[in-house]
């Protein structure tokens, strides 16, 4: 896609970034990010290889960083087999000779997924939305913490560094108890820590079906690209009522 878009209209990218959209962003990304020559990925989460949940280089490091499913079969032909996500990602750009960068990134992986509390050493720790951070795309959600200040290193240290975990110290993490669903009153939690959007989220919850509909029919036409769900089918399933759709929707 960013060769075919490339070639369709004149032009070469200096930088490519990949992220994701279940990422929150408390800070904007930094010019000292961009590295020519390296490809920069998040420490921790490294889950025995590389935080694959955000990356950012120039045009050549990140041909090989985003060839995740093209590059298999040198992986394999290589004796790199069975592999997860972030084994098979270091591995490829191991394979390929690109050098690569950690680096502190302010943004954390918002998830509803539950996880027990306080986290073994194979667990996966949980920040608050409010910790100071930088979190570097570890999981979060908006809670009031249960662990903060000199609570936190003992879970910490006792998780396999090369595993989940996650920078800490510094009092820049805080950790939720995330074996439950979201708490009650998170809303207010998140608003409070994201004062700018707040403003976005309320609209967001505002919006009519027919709305939301016209507002993803306005983005798909400014997508180069856009491979999704229909417009109705992606509003129907965010916006679904407590106790379905009425027979008739307007």
């Amino acid at each position: 896609m960013i060769k075919q878009h490339q070639e369709k209209n004149n032009f070469t990218y200096d930088w490519i970034i990949r992220t994701r959209v279940d990422g929150y962003w408390s800070a904007p990304l930094g010019p000292e990010n961009f590295v020519p020559g390296r490809y920069v990925v998040p420490p921790g989460s490294s889950y025995g290889g590389l935080n694959d949940r955000f990356g950012l280089g120039d045009f050549d490091t990140s041909m090989v960083a985003l060839s995740r499913l093209s590059l298999i079969p040198q992986l394999d032909s290589s004796g790199l087999t069975q592999l997860n996500s972030e084994g098979a990602f270091k591995a490829q750009l191991v394979t390929r000779n690109v050098r690569y960068a950690t680096k502190p990134l302010p943004f954390c992986v918002v998830t509803d997924r539950r996880y027990a509390f306080p986290p073994a050493r194979f667990g996966v720790p949980v920040a608050s939305l409010s910790s100071p951070g930088p979190l570097s795309g570890t999981k979060c959600r908006p809670c009031r913490p249960a662990c903060t200040g000199s609570c936190v290193g003992p879970i910490m240290n006792g998780l396999a560094k090369w595993w989940s975990w996650t920078e800490w110290a510094n009092n820049t993490l805080e950790l939720c108890d995330a074996h439950d669903e979201w708490e009650t009153g998170w809303e207010e939690l998140f608003d409070n820590i994201d004062g700018p959007n707040v403003s976005v989220r309320n609209e967001l919850w505002a919006l009519k079906l027919d709305e939301c509909v016209n507002w993803f029919e306005e983005m798909r036409k400014r997508a180069a690209h856009w491979t999704a769900p229909e417009a109705l089918e992606i509003c129907e399933l965010g916006l679904r009522p407590k106790g379905g759709w009425p027979n008739t929707v307007n």
